[in-house]
């Protein structure tokens, strides 16, 4: 059975951190479930949403040997 797996990140995130992630995405992937990634800005971070959408972009670089995204990223502000 497919399930949804959820990996939260912040847009400041360190190297290290995201290629933990990034192994996490690798692994649900593998294992056969979706993954979604969530960015959680705080504070002062939302008016630079710009490093957001770029990390989202690396997210999508890194791991395009692998998965393909079901739809382009989606600002929800307040949920």
């Amino acid at each position: 059975m497919q399930e949804v797996k959820e990996v939260k990140m912040r847009p400041s995130i360190d190297d290290h951190d995201y290629q933990t992630k990034l192994k996490a995405i690798g692994r649900f992937i593998e294992d056969g479930d979706k993954v979604k990634v969530t960015l959680r800005f705080r504070g002062r971070e939302v008016a630079h949403n710009v490093f957001g959408l770029k990390l989202m972009d690396r997210i999508a670089g890194d791991t395009g040997e692998y998965a393909r995204s079901n739809r382009p990223p989606r600002w929800t502000a307040g949920r």
